[in-house]
């Protein structure tokens, strides 16, 4: 199966050829062609899988179908994502794929000045991306109008209820035609978003690629046990005595981020920390000089890095491993991509044991572990477990179908 024989517009063909795409990947082949008949749809595929261009090829062409009034330019298609990195990721997929057309696209998110962003929409678009909060912060100040919009895509739906923006939803929904063409894409298919599809789509087609919470086949996952005092000196150690020249590295704070970020620069690696406390510019920055080489680590949170594309990623490191395991598979989905072999490195403290038997019963899978020469563990030191925190606010419930593991911890 090539795009060709998915039917797309010879436009969008000729822009899938310039960047070498030929044949689609698992989630674009199902989901396309049921976009294409008009069907709501209710998505669920790994990280990595080609999920963005499976829903913006469909809908570009869609739009292609029906003449531009250049003259009455109006917001036609609607794309929600919880994060500024996923929408600005996003709306670069927009830009690429509709390269050869005539169609207007824009980003808009918070954390930057609005009034750029006021003059693009009032010059007239035929697809936005946007971020909740500041779709309606500009839609409150009539910067924008929904009230023709023909395609709504809510990216990411999980993470958008994680991080409380279920009300908003309900707003913008309810500034939307009703006659309107909705898809939904999630990394799970919890209760939560069962119940949100139930709400949103009109008879959807359901579409799973891969196990919801597997993890990447080409991904290399190792645990390293280690002494929480030593961690920053062996993730030091493990990039210069490698000579890694890319590496991202997730921390469970921002604090611990920024921590984590000054110790590596004073031992001489270039590193840059990205999270929800630094400005836009200071993420678009640290991720464009991280993408072109100049720096080689970046120490990153979950929420800023949901939606990062890094081609070709060689490692991924967990210095600390996150408290919801399902944020662990979309993590290490970071590397791995596009078929290229990946490393996902994990040090884990004796604390962290409770973190790690999770993630072994979500992904039901063991990960090898061992002890790094030169950081072997201090039999002194007596670790107590971390609490396991409450399943509320952005912690998802574990399925309960997977068998009892042993702990990796011996």
């Amino acid at each position: 199966m090539t795009f060709k024989d998915l039917g797309l517009n010879d436009r969008l063909l000729s822009a899938l050829n310039q960047k070498g795409y030929i044949k689609p990947s698992q989630i674009q082949d199902k989901a396309i062609p049921i976009i294409l008949e008009g069907h709501d749809l209710l998505g669920s595929a790994q990280t990595g899988s080609g999920k963005t261009a499976a829903f913006v090829l469909p809908l570009l062409n869609k739009l292609l179908e029906i003449p531009l009034e250049k003259s009455k330019r109006h917001i036609r298609a609607l794309i929600i994502t919880p994060t500024r990195e996923l929408a600005a990721q996003v709306h670069q997929s927009v830009v690429d794929y509709g390269s050869l057309s005539q169609m207007r696209s824009t980003v808009i998110f918070g954390g930057v000045n609005a009034n750029p962003q006021i003059a693009t929409l009032r010059s007239g678009v035929d697809v936005l991306v946007a971020t909740p909060g500041r779709l309606l912060d500009l839609q409150s100040q009539k910067a924008l109008s929904l009230s023709k919009v023909e395609f709504l895509v809510l990216d990411e739906a999980d993470r958008m209820l994680d991080m409380g923006f279920a009300r908003d939803l309900n707003k913008i929904v309810g500034l939307l035609p009703q006659k309107r063409q909705n898809l939904l894409f999630s990394a799970t298919f919890s209760k939560e978003i069962k119940a949100l599809a139930n709400k949103f789509l009109n008879f959807p087609k359901q579409v799973e690629v891969n196990p919801s919470n597997s993890t990447v086949e080409t991904v290399n996952q190792e645990v390293i046990r280690v002494d929480k005092s030593r961690k920053t000196a062996l993730i030091i150690h493990l990039i210069k005595e490698g000579d890694w020249k890319q590496v991202l590295i997730f921390t469970r704070t921002k604090h611990g981020a920024n921590k984590l970020c000054k110790k590596m620069i004073q031992s001489g690696i270039s590193a840059a920390a990205i999270h929800g406390n630094k400005s836009q510019n200071a993420r678009t920055k640290a991720l464009a000089d991280f993408k072109n080489g100049s720096v080689k680590a970046l120490v990153a949170t979950d929420i800023a890095a949901r939606g990062l594309d890094i081609p070709l990623l060689p490692y991924v490191v967990n210095f600390e491993l996150p408290n919801v395991p399902e944020d662990y598979v979309h993590r290490i989905g970071r590397t791995g991509r596009a078929g290229a072999e990946g490393k996902a490195l994990s040090l884990v403290s004796g604390d962290e044991k409770v973190y790690l038997k999770d993630i072994e019963k979500l992904i039901d899978q063991r990960i090898s572990s061992s002890v790094h020469p030169g950081f072997e563990l201090d039999p002194s030191i007596v670790y107590k477990a971390i609490k396991k925190p409450g399943r509320s606010g952005n912690s998802r419930k574990k399925p309960s179908s997977f068998k009892k593991r042993p702990n990796t911890f011996r």
